[in-house]
């Protein structure tokens, strides 16, 4: 049986797609985290389950790509039931959805999920009443604790078995028009008299999907438009709008939503989400709210700066131990020298610096995220953030994805699909990059303890050094999405729906293991399938000579006057440039090249690399430079990649790459001239 789990965003439907299928379908509590369908599979008495996860949405008038997945699954595939998952804490909002779902199949069984909080919120739902009122089954379940699953799947099971059907929502205005047009419907497709309402809307993506699955023209039939025009002109007379029809079809379902909540619902309307509206009162107030903001950026920065020396210089020890093991493996065997070289001192020392460099602060900092994710932190982040967004012409849920970019900018770029607005999205992904990723924080950690601050130890200076850096990378987020829209992406900032859920006690074991597999993995595996062949490119560089000069010194030197024209030099320019496939190894090529040495180095004695660096002219400016053009510069490579996937065009990833570096350099131009 193929069964499709669709609901608002943040009432648990993922969380029943784990415990139903066994799967780490990635949950969090804020909206769009289901980005993309997700298909598992389960074997209960006897039947075989194909369940799939489906973006979360509020309504079937879908205004974004991942709604689009959701509205097509339900009005145009082939399944055997739809599992509709509902909030106990916000039926009323949920049930607008079931509805419009019901309105396309009664192959439906409504999931209440969330029970446990409605219990101590004192919310009462008489869940016999609510099945009767829908002619459709009601489960109540707790997906966290797996209770109520069982009746789920035997009521999937018997809903599978039925003939289908739909429910009629009265929409009384239109009554007498649906007749005209139903001709021009086929009979095999769902209830007609939806699609005639999409149509009068003229909700064009729809009615483009609907040709497209039944083979009809109703886009292009001329004799449909003369009588949509006619039924438009008539609807005029008495006062309604053709932009009108879809407000009155959600108001319409709105109602009888209402009219449902009223008979099945018992609360205390005073004290319910009293715990809630207290600390919201502190999170998104609009003096309060920024600065309790920044602060948990700064100790999240603290934290991972200081656990992450430890665990990073083990993983430096061991690694590196290997690497001598491996390398006189080799040499015994009768390997060429050239060979063993170049893969044990180009590609495996280079994955084994990304490793026990970026993993250490990725395996804090993404517990750290995802503990504010299970809180209820982010959407109140991009609440607080909503209007300077708005007034960049771009709107709150950047702020959702610019949080992702400081673990990862290529899941910053992907995680944009939640932004409704296709000239929105294309701003948040090119100015994602603008924050620091987690393979930036060793560079800027290292220029900051060595140049700008004077106590080692100083873990709280710091990281206030490098929220500061990072400050202005938002700062600049900002100004450059305004600059966007009011140019090559024009346009003014839109309305979307963004839901505060309750605050949620954080899973502490589903939040390491899910932060550990689904990122902190995930990231170091796209990174080092990227590292190992740029590996064997800085091996060449090193190694390969011209008149006796390595093409990492040709080229350096080429580049040297530029770099010292805006606060840098070649070195440092062509670090950055071999640095693309993945940011972790720019400052080892920096040694590299300062020392003339034919490998990758490293030296974990900051005070001997300080020396380095001063005996080649760097003083404090070269440092604050080295540090913007870290923060302003083309993305890494996967980035890059995934911004052409996402978009679909090269074009984008070009501006992406652009922007970012003319910005580093302006500004490195203007530190070297003015300090």
């Amino acid at each position: 049986m193929r069964i499709g789990l669709i609901g608002n965003p943040n009432v648990g439907k993922s969380t029943i797609f784990n415990g139903l299928t066994g799967m780490r379908q990635h949950t969090g509590n804020w909206p769009g985290k289901t980005v993309a369908k997700a298909t598992g599979y389960k074997v209960y008495n006897g039947t075989s389950y194909q369940f799939e996860d489906l973006p979360g949405t509020y309504s079937l008038l879908a205004h974004s790509k991942e709604e689009e997945v959701t509205r097509d699954f339900v009005y145009f595939e082939d399944y055997d039931a739809l599992i509709v998952v509902c909030d106990a804490t916000a039926l009323e909002r949920n049930l607008n959805l079931v509805l419009q779902v019901l309105e396309i199949t009664n192959k439906v069984v409504v999931c209440v999920n969330l029970l446990d909080e409605a219990k101590k919120k004192k919310i009462d739902i008489d869940l016999k009443k609510l099945s009767s009122l829908l002619e459709v089954p009601v489960v109540g379940v707790i997906a966290r604790d797996k209770k109520g699953f069982e009746d789920l799947l035997i009521k999937v099971k018997e809903v599978g078995l039925k003939k289908g059907g739909y429910l009629k929502i009265n929409y009384e205005i239109f009554d007498n028009n649906f007749e005209k047009l139903k001709d021009f419907i086929p009979k095999v497709a769902v209830n007609s008299e939806n699609v005639i309402l999409r149509y009068l809307a003229s909700d064009y993506n729809f009615i483009n999907a609907f040709d497209y699955k039944y083979k009809t023209n109703l886009m292009r039939n001329l004799d449909a438009k003369y009588i949509k025009e006619d039924i438009l002109n008539e609807l005029k007379g008495k006062g309604i709008k053709g932009d009108d029809i879809e407000t009155l079809m959600t108001e319409t379902v709105n109602e009888k939503s209402l009219s449902i909540c009223k008979q099945v619902v018992k609360y205390n309307k005073e004290n319910y989400d009293k715990k809630e509206r207290v600390i919201d009162k502190y999170l998104t107030n609009k003096i309060t709210g920024i600065p309790i903001m920044l602060g948990l950026l700064f100790l999240i920065l603290w934290i991972t700066i200081t656990l992450a020396n430890l665990p990073s210089d083990f993983l430096y020890e061991k690694l590196f131990w290997f690497e001598d093991v491996l390398y006189n493996f080799l040499i015994e065997t009768s390997v060429p020298i050239w060979f063993t070289d170049m893969l044990v001192h180009g590609v495996y020392r280079v994955l084994a610096w990304v490793v026990s460099v970026m993993l250490p602060p990725m395996a804090i900092f993404f517990p750290l995220f995802t503990l504010l994710e299970d809180f209820g932190m982010l959407p109140r982040i991009a609440f607080n953030l909503d209007k300077t967004f708005e007034k960049c012409s771009s709107c709150g849920k950047q702020a959702l994805t610019m949080v992702m970019g400081f673990g990862c900018n290529a899941v910053g770029v992907t995680g944009a699909r939640i932004i409704d607005s296709p000239r929105e999205r294309l701003i948040a992904i090119i100015t994602n990059s603008f924050v620091p990723c987690n393979g930036r924080f060793p560079l800027l950690i290292a220029l900051i303890t060595m140049f700008l601050i004077t106590n080692n130890s100083s873990g709280l200076m710091r990281a206030l050094i490098l929220m500061i850096f990072i400050l202005i990378g938002v700062l600049f987020t900002f100004l450059i999405s305004k600059l966007l829209s009011k140019t090559i992406l024009k346009g003014i900032p839109s309305s979307f729906t963004l839901e505060l859920p309750p605050y949620r006690r954080p899973q502490i074991g589903k939040v390491l293991v899910r932060s550990l597999f689904d990122r902190t993995l995930f990231v170091l595996k796209r990174a080092i399938c990227i590292s190992a062949p740029a590996g064997l490119i800085i091996w060449i560089f090193s190694n390969v000579k011209i008149n006796d000069l390595s093409l990492l010194r040709l080229f350096s030197d080429f580049l040297d006057p530029f770099g010292n024209f805006i606060g840098l030099d070649g070195v440092i320019l062509m670090a950055f440039i071999l640095g693309f496939p993945a940011n972790e190894i720019v400052m080892p090529i920096m040694i590299m090249g300062y020392m003339s040495l034919g490998m990758i180095t490293d030296m974990n004695d900051l005070s001997l690399l300080k020396n380095l660096l001063v005996d080649h002219g760097w003083t404090y400016v070269t440092a604050i430079c080295v540090m913007l053009f870290s923060l302003f510069h083309f993305p890494c490579l996967t980035t890059i990649f995934t911004i052409k996937k996402e978009t679909g065009k090269w074009k984008w990833a070009l501006v992406s790459f652009i922007v970012p570096l003319l910005i580093g350099i302006s500004l490195c131009f203007f530190v070297n001239i003015l300090i």
